[in-house]
């Protein structure tokens, strides 16, 4: 099970919660200068810090597995990103990277990414909390471990320095259909950046929005503790989580039947379309999940909806193909893909 398939507080609105730990082993070089035994060094630290010399694991309650990048294909790695359980720049080494995946697919220790180490904890809907207490419990496991690059002044050190502090990242991937429909998605953009928050897309830094999907997160990772990080993003979180609901009302009442036919036409695209680009896919499923979440399609789940989501991605796209499309092909799938999908969800 992982976020794709249950349901959590305030999902309507928030499909994950996330919290990132980025940390760097002492005495090791950063992954940008290192060296490939370095690597090796790395992996063979965090891996142990999880399993003794038998290959078991020092503490129970939560199952790993070890998995090197260059035993998984590229369409699983890529996969991986999809389903946001890795990383876009873990998979660009894939020769010296690794993961620790729990068999909840909630926790994910990424190795020889941008640092040594980027732990993180995903979870359905918003659960910020949560998802700290256990990503600080994995953080304690290996520290017992593994000596840490740590300043009394900085904090962890960090490849980057906008990382370097409590060396803690924390989002919430929000669904903001209403907003971006009401045009006020820029107001709230530049006012959560003066209070150190970002947003990002789908895919976080450098992604594009795609169906009104935002990572929000914070910017500062130096000063402020840990808790107070989270605290502020949770304030903010639950605002914008209000403003989309009083956005989604008010469309509603201003566009009446027109409204509701917009997300019933994009349903019906989905449903019977021969062709379908990325762009245009997440462009109607957002119509879709909005129509769900409004009650306009009774008896559909929203996990199941989001599922639909990750299917349409590319990579997802290319694994139910069983192989390399080309051009078009890729849209032809996804359209055949997503209507199989569609129909089984709605029970036709």
């Amino acid at each position: 099970m992982n976020w794709l398939n249950e349901a959590g507080p305030e999902r309507d609105v928030t499909l994950t919660s996330r919290i990132r730990l980025a940390r760097n082993i002492a005495d090791i070089p950063f992954p940008t200068v290192m060296l490939p035994e370095h690597a090796r060094q790395v992996a063979e630290k965090v891996r142990n810090s999880i399993f003794d010399f038998s290959g078991h694991q020092r503490f129970a309650g939560i199952k790993f597995a070890y998995i090197k990048m260059s035993d998984v294909p590229e369409i699983e790695r890529q996969i991986l990103v999809e389903k946001h359980l890795a990383s876009q720049d873990l998979m660009e080494h894939p020769e010296v990277s690794a993961i620790l995946l729990d068999s909840n697919e909630e926790i994910t220790v990424m190795i020889n990414e941008e640092d040594h180490i980027r732990m993180q904890c995903v979870l359905p809907g918003f659960q910020l909390s949560k998802a700290w207490e256990t990503i600080s419990y994995i953080d304690d496991l290996i520290e017992e471990q593994v000596d840490y690059a740590f300043h009394e002044e900085f904090g962890y050190l960090t490849s980057c320095p906008t990382n370097v502090g409590t060396g803690l990242r924390s989002s919430v991937m929000m669904h903001l259909p209403g907003l971006t429909m009401s045009n006020q998605m820029n107001a709230i953009l530049q006012t959560i950046t003066k209070i150190g928050l970002t947003a990002r897309g789908i895919y976080g830094e450098g992604s594009e929005a795609l169906g009104s999907i935002y990572q929000i997160s914070n910017q500062v990772t130096l000063g402020p503790t840990e808790e107070d990080i989270i605290n502020n993003l949770s304030i903010v979180s639950r605002q914008i989580v209000d403003k989309e609901r009083q956005a989604r009302k008010a469309l509603r009442q201003a566009g009446g039947i027109q409204f509701e036919d917009s997300l019933w036409r994009a349903c019906g695209l989905l449903l019977h379309a021969r062709i379908m680009s990325l762009k245009e896919f997440m462009s109607l499923i957002s119509s879709v999940r909005l129509a769900v979440s409004m009650g306009l399609i009774p008896g559909v789940a929203l996990e199941k909806i989001d599922a639909v989501m990750t299917m349409g991605q590319p990579a997802n796209v290319m694994k139910k193909a069983g192989g390399r499309l080309k051009g078009k092909e890729v849209d032809v799938e996804r359209a055949n893909i997503i209507r199989g999908a569609m129909r089984e969800i709605l029970n036709l």
